[in-house]
């Protein structure tokens, strides 16, 4: 049944995509006649540089390793802090320079200070935020169901600007790489905005609407569709290079690793491709669809399926090194942090898992299904859940 409460209002978006064929390019707001804009946004830019210790996009890096370097949370957790959003949360978080970011069902982007938890600003739209932020030099890009992609200032919340799209609502979570964000929508298109002025530098488009989050690598954007392809776009142009088509629609974002592509299908398989020709080179299949994303660490592919397990994978081979049963649909993409891998499941636990064996270190339960992927920074980790709040859990004093 819990498959179903995703599917539903997904399947009915894709209905009202496909009753209009109306693109964003054609609709899409002049920069620089909305009211919004801020010059010298693109000098900003190159001035202010990351932050070293952070969290600052879904699946953390341009590759989607879902892995940092930062330090993990190997013992049981306690609660940090926890804030009350007021609606569901299924965007994943961004940390960033000391400020949390997230998006809710109260239709709102949060800044949220990270140590604390203590409100700093909310930005307001007309839909829902399922999608998860990316944060870069002191601008946070984001998009919402009211057919829109923001730019707005990470430090006062100020909107910069933003980008009407064609009809559909949702978005998947942005990549931002050089002077170009890239994303793709549910009026089926994959589009490039150049991140100073929000102007669409090109387009693409699939035959469904768009979930997946493009991974970026080797001047290529990967990205899956639901009409069942995964696509491989040239960076610059938006031309396709290649495109490898599953069984079903492709939720899963995609991850790039040495040379080969690694994603999720609906059809329940785990697929690894040739980044440069798309040709398979392996494929595993788990027992119910994949809407997880995976993370890539120490050769081995890990990712949630909803059939209740998170499988970890060779990466050369796609042979099954072990798998855990985690209590419900797994919808969270794992990310790793040293030797643990931090996943969340419908049966409203966060878990952590030994990546050697498989065996669960710890699970911290809240009071909803946990669908975000949370982010690990310096020994706290964050994540939301749909009872409404977003958590920081981190070491506890009792080993």
């Amino acid at each position: 049944m819990q498959i179903t409460i995703v599917l539903i209002p997904i399947l009915l978006a894709i209905a009202a995509v496909g009753c209009n064929n109306q693109t964003g390019g054609e609709d899409a707001i002049a920069p620089s006649d909305h009211p919004s804009l801020k010059p010298g946004i693109t000098e900003r830019l190159t001035q202010v540089p990351p932050d070293s210790q952070a969290w600052p996009m879904f699946r953390f890096d341009l590759q989607h390793s879902g892995e940092s370097k930062t330090k993990g949370l190997p013992n049981r957790p306690k609660l940090r802090w926890r804030f009350d959003t007021g609606g569901v949360v299924e965007s994943s978080p961004a940390v960033v320079a000391g400020v949390l970011y997230e998006g809710t069902f109260n239709n709102s982007l949060l800044a949220l200070e990270s140590s604390t938890g203590k409100f700093l600003w909310q930005f307001p739209v007309a839909g829902l935020l399922r999608a998860s932020p990316a944060v870069i030099n002191g601008i946070v890009f984001f998009g919402a169901d009211d057919n829109r992609f923001y730019a707005v200032d990470a430090v006062t919340g100020e909107g910069l600007w933003s980008f009407l799209l064609g009809p559909g609502g949702e978005q998947s979570s942005p990549a931002v790489t050089g002077d170009m964000v890239y994303f793709g929508a549910f009026d089926r298109n994959v589009y490039a905005l150049d991140i100073g002025t929000g102007r669409e530098v090109w387009q693409f488009t699939t035959g469904a609407g768009i979930l997946s989050s493009p991974a970026v690598d080797d001047n290529a954007v990967f990205i899956g569709s639901l009409d069942g392809n995964l696509y491989a776009l040239n960076q610059e142009t938006g031309e396709q290079l290649w495109r490898f088509t599953t069984g079903a629609p492709v939720f899963s974002s995609p991850a790039v690793h040495k040379g080969s592509v690694y994603f999720g299908s609906d059809d329940g398989f785990v697929y690894a491709v040739d980044a440069q020709n798309g040709e398979e080179r392996w494929r595993f299949q788990t027992r119910a669809e994949v809407f997880s994303s995976p993370a890539l660490a120490q050769e081995t592919l890990y990712i949630g399926s909803n059939d209740g397990f998170v499988y970890a994978l060779d990466v050369i081979t796609g042979s099954i090194v072990w798998k855990t049963d985690v209590g419900g649909p797994v919808l969270s993409s794992p990310v790793v942090v040293a030797d643990l891998l931090y996943v969340g499941s419908s049966d409203n636990n966060l878990y952590a898992i030994t990546l050697s064996s498989g065996q669960v270190r710890w699970s911290f339960s809240v009071g909803g299904r946990v669908w975000t992927s949370p982010a690990v920074v310096d020994g706290v980790v964050y994540f939301g859940s749909h009872d409404g709040h977003i958590y920081a859990i981190e070491e506890s004093s009792s080993k």
